[in-house]
């Protein structure tokens, strides 16, 4: 798990099925701190309804993310886990 800053969505004309219905979120990872950036901005499926400028919980966990998506063949590697107040 890791504290991310959400910064866009993204937007996808074809994905994997297991995507459908799923926002799709551009978050940039944070150190420990909280405020400093830890390498390049990921996507993050996400069905807890984050939007930008909030800070999220995300998980490269891929047994969390296949029962989120209900699908053992989905391709996503991050998922959103929690919406920090």
């Amino acid at each position: 798990m890791q504290l991310g800053l959400v910064v866009g969505t993204a937007t996808a004309t074809r994905k994997h099925p297991s995507m459908a219905g799923v926002k799709l979120l551009v978050v940039q990872a944070l150190l420990a701190d909280g405020r400093t950036p830890d390498g390049e901005p990921i996507l993050a499926a996400d069905r807890l309804g984050a939007g930008r400028g909030e800070t999220v919980i995300i998980s490269s966990d891929g047994r969390f993310t296949r029962e989120l998506l209900k699908d053992d063949t989905t391709p996503v590697r991050w998922s959103v886990i929690g919406i920090k107040n």
